[in-house]
């Protein structure tokens, strides 16, 4: 079976972050880094990765972090897990000893089919919005 990775888990949550911050805003890595509880070189590593496959953008100096390339709306939570984890299947579908039967490739092929299709019918900016309708926290005073 497949695991998302915390990688890919704290990919999404990075990205969200991102993309609640006004359009073209950078946030300096140890903000990002203190907000997540992540270590600095750890959350630099994921957002290299982000960087490489075109869904962030960096900056360096006094004004410097990161930022989104696109609205929010843009993303699928599909192509941010891809970024960090590869393809999103069980198993190679064309190595013929993981599969015994017909049938039991096409259940595979079914699994990986909805998968994909689920992660990647989810925008970015679901995401932020699902966050902001049910925070994790409540403020009491």
């Amino acid at each position: 079976m497949y695991k998302i990775s915390t990688r890919g888990q704290y990919a999404l949550l990075i990205m969200t972050d991102l993309a609640e911050l006004p359009e073209n805003t950078f946030i300096p890595l140890k903000i990002l880094s203190h907000r997540r509880n992540l270590s600095v070189k750890y959350l630099e590593q994921i957002l290299i990765q982000l960087s490489k496959a075109g869904l962030v953008t960096g900056s360096r100096g006094n004004n410097g972090g990161y930022r989104l390339i696109k609205p929010a709306h843009a993303y699928s939570a599909g192509e941010i897990l891809r970024a960090l984890e590869g393809d999103l299947a069980p198993a190679s579908l064309s190595d013929s000893n993981y599969f015994s039967s017909a049938g039991n490739k096409s259940f595979w092929q079914e699994f990986e089919d909805n998968i994909n299709h689920f992660v990647d019918s989810i925008s970015l900016q679901e995401l932020v919005d699902r966050n902001n309708a049910s925070p994790d926290y409540e403020y009491c005073i």
